[in-house]
C-alpha cells in the first residue's frame, strides 16, 4: 500500500509541476508582470495547498476512507515537494540560463511595486529609499536564492501538511 499512496502522490505532484511550471512559462511569454502580483501569489498558494489535500483525500478514499496520519502527510508531501522542486528548478533555468534579463526586469517591477506599497502605507522617503538599497542588492533569482527559498517553501507547506494530516487522518478500528 506503501508504495501504490507514494506513487499516486507522486502523480499528483507532477501535475502540480506541470501547471506551476505552465504559470510560470506562460506569464514570461505574456507579460512578466503577472508573476509580480499579489493575486497570482495568492492563486499559487492556494493551488499548491488543494494540491496536497486532493491527494491526501485520494489517498484515504483508495484506504476504504482510513489513513493513518503518516499516510495522510506522506501523501501530501510528496505531492508538494515534487511540485514545487521541479517549478523551481523551471524558475532557475528559466531565470538563470535562458533569459537572465528577465529576472532584472521582474526584480525592478519587484522594487517599484514594493516602493507604492510602502508609499501607501505612509513610509517615509528614507525608509524607502533603505529598502530600494537593499533590494537592489539582492538577486531572489539567482540559484542559491531560489534554493533557499525552495527550503523555506517547503517548510512553511509542511507545516501546513501537518494540519491537513491531522485533519484527515481516519484510523481503521479494524485495524488494531
Amino acid at each position: 500500500m506503501e508504495n501504490s499512496l507514494k506513487s499516486m502522490a507522486a502523480t499528483y505532484g507532477i501535475y502540480l509541476a506541470i501547471l506551476l511550471s505552465a504559470l510560470t512559462i506562460i506569464a514570461y511569454v505574456i507579460n512578466l508582470e503577472i508573476l509580480t502580483s499579489m493575486w497570482v501569489g495568492a492563486g499559487t498558494f492556494i493551488v499548491i495547498v488543494v494540491f496536497g489535500i486532493i491527494s491526501t483525500a485520494k489517498a484515504k478514499s483508495s484506504q476504504n476512507g482510513f489513513i493513518t496520519f503518516k499516510d495522510a502527510f506522506t501523501a501530501y508531501f510528496v505531492t508538494i515537494l515534487i511540485g514545487v522542486i521541479i517549478s523551481t528548478l523551471v524558475s532557475i533555468i528559466l531565470f538563470n540560463f535562458i533569459d537572465p534579463e528577465a529576472a532584472e526586469i521582474l526584480k525592478q517591477q519587484i522594487i517599484e511595486k514594493s516602493t507604492d506599497m510602502m508609499k501607501s502605507f505612509g513610509a517615509a522617503q528614507e525608509q524607502i529609499d533603505l529598502a530600494v538599497v537593499e533590494m537592489e542588492k539582492q538577486n531572489q533569482f539567482e540559484i542559491g536564492s531560489q534554493l533557499k527559498s525552495l527550503a523555506f517553501s517547503i517548510i512553511f507547506y509542511c507545516i501546513i501538511g501537518l494540519i491537513i494530516a491531522v485533519a484527515m487522518k481516519k484510523n481503521d478500528p479494524e485495524a488494531n
